[in-house]
């Protein structure tokens, strides 16, 4: 590996009210890079945002058009509940619905009884999950975050849960479901009409989604998302007495201070240091964007990597660009190789000439 530049700078912190949290970070889902944080690697009951993993799970495991008949599973759920009954048949889709705008818990153990084949194994499918996504400090016990006691529930952080929404929101399915502020149902014997819980999403203009949850242990929950301008930003709060209004102003100061910064153009990129590809042309796929502040732009440095390959093909992996801010990497970018030379005019066969004219 051969490192071709290095430079150094330093964080600016987000200027914000006051929060009420007892943990909360804002987190940029395009490169996790944490903007506004307090105790965010904290462990603490989560209660209902649990419910992002499980959701999570379903679309990627389900088949989301099945048709599901409701078993006596449901009847061990209390709390929140979408009031499905035992022998109704409802698909996967309406049941993800229900249990993410309406935080259905009897929802929530019938997903994870059809997924998993059984509430427990459907337990060691999220915390598995959990550990692919980087979670570290979080723990499930069930699918609905429901709790014991003060000790005894789902617990996580409010950066592990960040990373999760972050994670999830790549999925189109999961990001239509969280956007959405009303949806119908129809079963068998029913037909189901249900508001999300997630006001933030009829108060804030720029919300895309989130989840909300409660328990008396727990205290009050909140994951949120919103976007502006190619700005993707997701807060997680725990046991915030004021979480609407806190995540409205962060939302609000990162808006205002930071803007999505074009670092890397895809079309004009090179490695003028490198001469071990230098017959070849190195690319990356798309421009690279980063989310900063007016006095960071100056500090952005890049760490070059390219791995020397023997045998290499056309769209082969090569190297990785690494953004760095105070020597920390917030974004990583993969470089790939063309094998094919880029010839001038003059030097091209006529038949060269001709598949030019064509793609124009």
């Amino acid at each position: 590996m051969k490192k071709l530049l290095l430079f150094l700078f330093c964080l600016a912190p987000l200027n914000v009210q006051a929060i009420s949290a007892r943990n909360i970070v804002a987190m940029d889902m395009d490169t996790h890079r944490v903007l506004y944080q307090k105790a965010i690697h904290d462990p603490h009951l989560i209660a209902s945002i649990t419910k992002i993993m499980t959701t999570t799970i379903a679309l990627e495991l389900g088949d989301l058009d099945a048709q599901i008949t409701v078993s006596d599973t449901i009847l061990k759920a209390y709390g929140s509940a979408i009031y499905i009954e035992v022998g109704e048949k409802i698909t996967l889709r309406d049941l993800l619905y229900g249990l993410m705008l309406r935080s259905g818990n009897d929802a929530a153990l019938l997903i994870a009884e059809y997924i998993g084949g059984s509430v427990d194994n459907f337990v060691k499918l999220m915390n598995e999950k959990a550990k692919e996504i980087g979670m570290k400090n979080t723990t499930f016990i069930n699918p609905h975050g429901l709790d014991n006691s003060k000790t005894d529930g789902n617990m996580s952080t409010a950066y592990d849960m960040a990373l999760l929404t972050s994670y999830a929101m790549q999925n189109e399915e999961y990001k239509k479901i969280v956007g959405t502020k009303q949806y119908v149902a129809k079963t068998d014997k029913k037909t189901y009409s249900w508001t999300n819980k997630n006001k933030l999403l009829t108060t804030y203009e720029y919300t895309t989604g989130g989840k909300t949850g409660y328990t008396d242990n727990a205290r009050r929950t909140l994951v949120s998302t919103a976007s502006k301008d190619n700005r993707n930003i997701v807060v997680v709060s725990l046991n915030d007495p004021n979480d609407w209004k806190d995540h409205m102003d962060l939302y609000e100061s990162i808006f205002k201070e930071y803007r999505n910064e074009k670092i890397i153009d895809a079309k004009n990129f090179e490695v003028k240091e490198d001469t071990y590809y230098k017959k070849d042309k190195l690319y990356i796929k798309e421009d690279v964007y980063i989310l900063l502040k007016e006095n960071e732009k100056k500090d952005i440095s890049l760490d070059i990597e390219l791995m020397k390959l023997k045998n290499y093909k056309t769209d082969d992996l090569v190297g990785t660009i690494n953004i760095k801010l105070k020597n920390k990497t917030i974004k990583e970018v993969n470089i790939y190789v063309n094998k094919e030379k880029h010839l001038t005019q003059s030097q091209k066969s006529l038949w060269q000439k001709l598949i030019g004219w064509f793609k124009k």
